[in-house]
């Protein structure tokens, strides 16, 4: 195996005119280069490349053009997470109140296994995730402010204020091993039915963690899938021969789908309009592609932002 060598940024800069870049101003192609990393700043190269195998530039590709293309994916990747982050905060406060409201309000009843899934094939996740939640008390007992008031002051952490200190991906486990009463009263807050609020959980984990981590945002395509929704039919989304969505099903725009479910219309209405900002600030950028060819890597119809004025009264009727 070859080894990957160290390359200086002046390296860097005749690398990427080897390809055929174009650099208009290479002191300031090092400050970027420098500042936000050559290998995730090249991780946006290939729209612009003549193709899969020819790794070459596109005619009239600017150094300017590649790095808009990575400042858009942290500008939509900013508007996703802070949305998602309402989507988890709204679950955390969902899913506390019912098993508080059912199971009370003390660690030592809400946390007792009994309270979840009898499916024997579950009970070592059970077990599991219950430790897990009890560790996080001992943990952020005394450093979390909000548990360190309660366990002070009244000796217990009630649920609405355990979950402020666990992660995403616990909260989604959480939902996975409640009885399916609990699943559906949760459910009926969305209007989502459990099986495919079940996928869309891990999925909304995975995108947050990708957005906490500045991961590559826009061409991210996910292993589980999405099943068509009103949304697709909606939008006429295209399908291929064997009947299948060819967007939005493990794609930026299935996650958009997600999160129209789970919003109010007007956070989704707001968080469409912020987007659609973005892709206009990039469209402007774009010299040697069109705006769509990015749309595209995206999983995002043309008329992406119809979805946006979609209300209850349209999907009823």
């Amino acid at each position: 195996m070859i080894d990957k060598q160290f390359k200086n940024l002046e390296e860097q800069i005749e690398i990427l005119k080897y390809k055929g870049m174009t650099i208009n101003d290479e002191d300031y192609a090092k400050r970027i280069l420098l500042k936000e990393n050559y290998f995730f700043i090249s991780g946006y190269r290939y729209p612009l490349m003549r193709s899969v195998t020819d790794k070459h530039f596109l005619e009239g590709v600017t150094f300017e053009e590649m790095y808009s293309l990575f400042l858009f994916d942290r500008a939509i990747r900013n508007v996703f997470f802070k949305y998602l982050l309402v989507i988890e905060n709204n679950l955390k406060s969902i899913i506390s109140y019912q098993l508080s409201k059912k199971y009370g309000y003390k660690e030592r009843t809400y946390l007792k296994t009994k309270n979840f899934t009898n499916d024997k094939s579950k009970q070592k996740q059970v077990n599991d995730l219950v430790r897990k939640m009890k560790r996080q008390i001992r943990i952020n007992g005394s450093k979390h402010t909000a548990t360190a008031h309660y366990l002070s002051n009244y000796g217990y952490v009630p649920l609405w204020i355990l979950v402020k200190v666990l992660s995403f991906g616990i909260v989604g486990e959480l939902f996975s091993i409640m009885k399916y009463d609990d699943q559906t009263s949760i459910c009926k807050v969305y209007d989502i039915p459990v099986d495919e609020f079940s996928t869309y959980l891990p999925i909304l984990s995975n995108y947050r963690n990708l957005c906490a981590h500045e991961d590559i945002l826009y061409e991210n395509r996910t292993q589980k899938k999405i099943n068509g929704t009103i949304y697709h039919q909606l939008l006429n989304i295209e399908k291929d021969e064997e009947g299948e969505y060819v967007k939005g099903t493990n794609d930026l725009f299935a996650l958009l789908i997600i999160m129209k479910r789970m919003l109010s219309y007007d956070e989704f209405k707001d968080m469409c309009l912020e987007l659609d900002r973005r892709i206009d600030n990039l469209n402007y950028n774009l010299h040697s592609i069109k705006i769509e060819k990015i749309l595209d890597r995206m999983g995002f119809p043309s008329n992406y932002m119809e979805i946006a004025n979609i209300e209850r009264s349209d999907i009823d009727e």
